[in-house]
């Protein structure tokens, strides 16, 4: 079934999650897409625990820290969230508006679209595996589990050695503790925060975490079941890893994607933008962040920000047909009931 819309946000790092709020201040409420299982893209992605010093306000955050906030500031506005999934086609219609299709099997049309991809869609490393992708979706998975999937019981397997593969193995060990949680990598060394590997450990001494220091080669199937993972040692010792679940956490690439089919006017892989609302060479199309380019161009978070304020006054006036007031949210009770805020009260006065 098709889903009507205002808008489309394609990306839910900063500059998209700002795009939201900003939106949200229009009165307009946006469905959200990303490529990845959580918001903050490769803001969490790249700098989740590194700091940032440059948002204006916030003296020092980490790139997890800012999403956190900037998701605490578009809760009022209630975004349809479209996770863990890619937009495949999007296609202007006869009546101005822009039919989007996920991969998923979601269909949106919307009177207005913003990207904010980044640098294209961040997407899983897969397994280099023969025959691994018919599993891919039921038993095999990237990044996460997906929501809804039941662990209890099951015989997971996380593949990884950074920060969020030992993250996802704490995780599952700690969501249930009737699921058996091998961290499957080379070596039995792991780069991620002091605290993340003191936990890590903990979970080893209480038995809830196995560590298998191995590589895969290969896997065992039984009919249309993935059973185990073949598996090599550092001695060069082969044997059977058995599993339900293998989750493989093995980092992000960025990639420009389906974006480059949508017939919009390009540079160096960057969607070409004016400066008055970011719009794109297709009407009702805007990109805003490091996806787009100009003259004068600076790839910052704060730039990114203000790019997203222009194009939803630029999307706002278009959907309104006429300009659109300038109002501030110290001050403007429709701001305040939109935010769910109450409005400050005035100072009293001593006579």
């Amino acid at each position: 079934m098709t889903q009507e819309t205002d808008a489309v946000v394609i990306g839910a790092g900063p500059v998209g999650l700002f795009q939201v709020f900003q939106l949200g201040l229009q009165g307009i409420t946006a469905h959200l897409i990303d490529a990845l299982p959580h918001a903050g893209g490769q803001c969490v992605e790249l700098y989740g625990d590194k700091p940032i010093y440059d948002i204006p306000g916030i003296p020092v955050c980490t790139g997890r820290e800012l999403a956190d906030l900037l998701l605490q500031q578009i809760a009022p506005f209630k975004p349809r969230w479209h996770l863990n999934t890619l937009v495949s086609s999007l296609a202007p219609q006869p009546d101005g508006r822009l039919l989007l299709q996920t991969r998923a099997g979601a269909q949106l049309l919307a009177r207005s679209v913003f990207i904010a991809a980044g640098v294209g869609a961040f997407v899983p490393r897969t397994l280099k595996i023969e025959g691994v992708e018919r599993f891919v979706g039921t038993q095999v998975h990237y990044q996460a589990l997906p929501a809804g999937v039941d662990a209890s019981g099951q015989n997971i397997v996380v593949h990884g050695g950074d920060e969020p593969a030992v993250a996802r193995a704490v995780e599952l060990a700690e969501l249930d503790g009737t699921a058996r949680i091998s961290l499957l990598h080379r070596r039995d060394v792991f780069q991620a925060p002091d605290t993340l590997l003191q936990r890590l450990q903990q979970l080893r001494d209480a038995g809830r975490i196995v560590v298998e220091a191995a590589q895969i080669t290969g896997i065992e199937a039984s009919g249309d079941r993935l059973t185990a993972l073949q598996v090599v040692d550092a001695e060069g010792s082969t044997r059977s890893l058995s599993l339900d679940l293998l989750v493989a956490v093995l980092g992000i690439s960025p990639r420009l994607g389906p974006i480059a089919d949508w017939g919009l006017a390009m540079e160096r892989k960057q969607l070409v933008v004016d400066t008055e609302a970011f719009r794109t060479s297709v009407p009702g199309i805007y990109a805003v962040g490091d996806i787009n380019t100009y003259p004068g161009k600076r790839k910052l978070i704060l730039c990114g920000f203000h790019e997203a304020t222009l194009a939803a006054f630029g999307a706002a006036e278009a959907l309104k047909g006429d300009k659109v007031a300038l109002q501030y949210t110290t001050t403007s009770p429709r701001l305040h009931q939109l935010l769910g805020v109450a409005p400050a009260s005035a100072p009293s006065i001593s006579v």
